[in-house]
């Protein structure tokens, strides 16, 4: 599944989606984000509740495929614009962790 496809299945808010065809090869759910730094893998969807500018670093460093941020968690304006320039795909949906990491198994 690409990223827009997720994003369309689940209904997502488009923060930053500069790679829409990059394709999801598994999810990762965390906030501890140097344990996500040593576990996500390359393609993942990554889904937490963080919302500081670390998160586009790690998810530059792990190479995830997107991050959505669970919770409808405010982000700031810095946090969206570093993502658009790094590349990073980042999405917000008002569903939990669980709920975002279930409905993707389903798709």
């Amino acid at each position: 599944m690409t990223v827009a496809q997720l994003k369309t299945k689940l209904a997502l808010e488009t923060l930053s989606l500069p790679c829409p065809e990059r394709e999801i090869t598994g999810v990762y759910a965390g906030d501890l984000l140097s344990w996500v730094m040593g576990r996500a893998e390359s393609g993942d969807l990554w889904v937490t509740i963080m919302t500081n500018v670390n998160v586009v670093a790690v998810a530059v460093m792990a190479d995830v495929a997107c991050v959505v941020i669970a919770e409808d968690a405010e982000l700031s304006e810095e946090v969206v614009q570093k993502a658009k320039e790094q590349g990073i795909n980042l999405l917000r949906s008002p569903l939990s962790t669980y709920q975002i990491c279930h409905e993707q198994i389903l798709l």
